[in-house]
């Protein structure tokens, strides 16, 4: 049997792809400086190729806001290094876990566009068409008296 699973380019490995053991090293660096407010532009760029490594998954690519989900996982990713949220001692992947944050914070802009697009749609059908009746008279609105008359 052959195996149908497609294999990374090396290209798009090399540029998405962060060394869970490197990313630790980073995280325990950091945790030792005394200023905690800078983090260090290697430990932001392993953490923004984390966002947008799994923004080319297949569960979300064909957003239109792919960018807002990167961006809403950064935040949440930036707070949690400044936090401390992930304890080195633990000995799990912070791949995985940053990965995970990332994760649910797109599942959550997922949410929140499915909220405002449900929100303008029902603006939509409940005022539409009282405004296509009043601003143009020329324009066909199937009224609900054509409706009966059709049954």
């Amino acid at each position: 049997m052959t195996d149908k699973r497609r294999k990374k380019s090396t290209k798009q490995e090399e540029e998405f792809y962060v060394a869970p053991a490197e990313l630790k090293k980073m995280l325990s660096e950091y945790y030792e400086q005394e200023d905690s407010e800078t983090i260090p532009d290697e430990l932001a760029e392993a953490v923004h190729k984390i966002a947008q490594g799994l923004s080319y998954n297949r569960n979300f690519i064909n957003y239109s806001y792919r960018e807002d989900m990167v961006g809403d996982a950064l935040v949440k990713m930036i707070q949690a290094v400044r936090a401390k949220k992930f304890k080195l001692e633990s000995g799990t992947n912070p791949f995985s876990y940053f990965t995970t944050v990332a994760f649910y914070e797109f599942i959550n802009r997922i949410k929140k566009e499915k909220r405002n697009q449900e929100a303008i749609q029902n603006y939509q059908e409940i005022n539409y068409p009282d405004l296509m009746h009043e601003q143009n008279s020329n324009v066909y609105v199937k009224s609900e008296t054509n409706v009966e008359d059709e049954e």
